[in-house]
């Protein structure tokens, strides 16, 4: 029900499209673009390709949704876009996407297809050529963000507390975890380069990727 309420929400921000043909996707554009597509065909055989193109740099924070083509509509993000075979909820994190996928009027769900150029085509090749490689990959990324979250949030609410607003009408707090400062950033580094693997695999849990949606959109 809380899904249906917000994607009715989300249907109300869509707006017409401009027309224009979907831009090529280019290699350099890795980290502030990427493209998904669905591709259906109707009763009569007719096809139809359809595509959601997202700049992660957009001012307007906007993505675009392409039917063969060309523009029909555009949304803020996160964003619903109807179409004749469902809705497509495309929403995104700080490190990159966080959902992309068509919703069926029988709630089943398929996750579009990303542009083979981009980071998400080039992680789901190596997933389907190497399975068990994928595997320990997306593996260890859980456990990288699992201790990182171990190691950091503990900090974190030890720098908090020593505000002194906080320290009076709260309370401190003491970190069990003093790490070295070269320490720290190596978990932070880790830390982002799993939250991009993740997000390349939309992949997004409200623990193990807690950092995404405290800081994220």
């Amino acid at each position: 029900m809380f899904g249906r309420r917000r994607r009715k929400q989300r249907l109300k921000k869509v707006t017409p499209g401009n027309g224009k043909p979907l831009k090529p996707y280019r290699v350099w554009q890795a980290f502030s673009r990427t493209v998904f597509f669905h591709d259906h065909t109707d009763g009569n055989d007719s096809r139809t390709e359809y595509a959601v193109d997202v700049d992660y740099f957009d001012i307007d924070g906007k993505a675009a949704l392409y039917a063969n083509g060309i523009q029909t509509a555009t949304a803020v993000l996160p964003a619903a876009f109807p179409t004749p075979v469902g809705v497509i909820e495309v929403e995104t994190t700080m490190y990159g996407l966080k959902r992309m996928h068509l919703v069926r009027e029988d709630g089943t769900e398929q996750q579009l297809r990303p542009h083979p150029k981009s980071p998400e085509g080039w992680r789901a090749r190596f997933g389907r050529r190497h399975p068990r490689a994928a595997k320990v990959t997306a593996g260890t990324a859980i456990a990288v963000l699992l201790i990182s979250l171990v190691l950091v949030l503990p900090q974190t609410l030890e720098m908090l507390t020593q505000v002194d607003w906080v320290a009076e009408n709260i309370g401190s707090f003491t970190s069990p975890f003093s790490l070295p400062p070269w320490l720290n950033t190596t978990v932070l580094i880790a830390g982002v380069i799993a939250a991009f693997e993740r997000a390349l695999t939309l992949r997004n849990h409200w623990l193990i990727d807690m950092d995404t949606w405290l800081l994220g959109d």
